[in-house]
């Protein structure tokens, strides 16, 4: 009997493997990459990098954190990346701004992935976006803007730079005009500065603090709207644009662009990942939010810091996908070419 069940037990030890082992047990070793889809300077890598500083030693398995950018396409190459190539075991991590969110739903082409389908690590802040224009242009509110043409940078198809001033020429009757194809925010900083645009709508007000804090806190830009689910507490003056819409239609359209306002700063893993190890970067996540190091290093580079659980972005991104057929359609309309 002893031998018999000895025998049993080297048996199931040949058939499981010791990878099996390890990863049931979630605990992730080597080296984790957090893909930044944005230029080297940008908000997204700013916010990827000091993630990255801190994540590492709350991870179980206690892991090594680097982080590479990834620009191109508004996100979506960097998003492709982590569904078709990335490995699905806790090691690649991605960070983006919104756009690749909503591509798939709204977009004039498919990106062959679902962001409802991925695996929701969390997300640091909640934030707005801002529509902006240097301090020298004529434009100096909103309503400017339905009068005079303004000439805004774009970062790429699907990104909120290009979709936003789309969107708001519709409702409102702005006459944005987008010149795209910059790579990322650096690039639409030095347009901006240079006079080879009047600014840019979609930049979240995070991104704008930690890249050019002085063109608010100087007044060096014209702050036109704040387009959010809320206002931002920091822009009491400044208009929301879900205050200006005209009818519940409208509202509906806005709330679903919007939806990513409310989970700013989102890390995701490629969808499939194991449930221990899904767990493990969540938790770690979690705690990297609590740790005193992260928010000192946050508070000096003014990072607001609000953050969402992955398991709560999961269902904020699935209630985005799961938007009536009739808005989805409506704001497709929107924004094609």
């Amino acid at each position: 009997m002893f031998s018999k069940s000895l025998r049993a037990l080297a048996a199931a030890v040949i058939i499981c493997p010791v990878g099996a082992l390890a990863q049931d047990s979630g605990n992730i070793s080597g080296t984790v990459s957090i893909y930044v889809a944005g230029t080297a300077g940008g908000g997204v890598d700013l916010f990827g990098r000091l993630l990255g500083r801190h994540y590492g030693r709350h991870i179980a398995g206690e892991p090594s954190v680097v982080v590479q950018v990834m620009p191109g396409a508004g996100g979506i190459r960097a998003a492709t990346y982590l569904v078709q190539q990335a490995p699905r075991d806790g090691t690649a991590i991605g960070t983006f701004a919104g756009g690749p969110i909503l591509e798939p739903l709204i977009g004039d082409r498919n990106p062959g992935y679902d962001m409802s389908q991925f695996t929701w690590i969390g997300a640091i802040s909640k934030d707005v976006s801002l529509c902006i224009v240097r301090r020298e242009s004529p434009v100096k509110a909103f309503a400017d803007a339905t009068r005079s043409q303004v000439i805004l940078a774009g970062t790429g198809a699907g990104s909120e730079t290009d979709t936003f001033p789309l969107v708001l020429n519709d409702l409102f009757s702005t006459k944005f005009k987008v010149i795209t194809g910059y790579l990322g925010s650096q690039q639409t900083i030095l347009a901006i500065e240079s006079g080879e645009v009047d600014g840019r709508c979609g930049w979240s007000l995070s991104s704008l603090k930690s890249t050019k804090p002085d063109w608010i806190a100087d007044k060096r830009v014209n702050l036109l709207l704040q387009m959010g689910l809320a206002k931002s507490p920091e822009l009491p003056d400044v208009p929301l644009v879900l205050d200006l819409a005209k009818t519940e239609a409208d509202r509906q359209l806005l709330s679903l662009l919007l939806g990513t306002t409310a989970i700013a700063r989102p890390f995701v893993a490629p969808p499939g990942l194991p449930e221990a190890r899904t767990r493990n970067l969540r938790r770690a996540f979690d705690a990297t939010m609590k740790d005193a190091d992260f928010l000192k290093e946050a508070a000096a580079m003014r990072a607001d810091v609000e953050p969402t659980t992955g398991e709560e972005v999961q269902k904020i991104v699935g209630a985005m996908y799961a938007t009536p057929k009739a808005v989805v359609d409506r704001a497709k309309k929107l924004i094609a070419p």
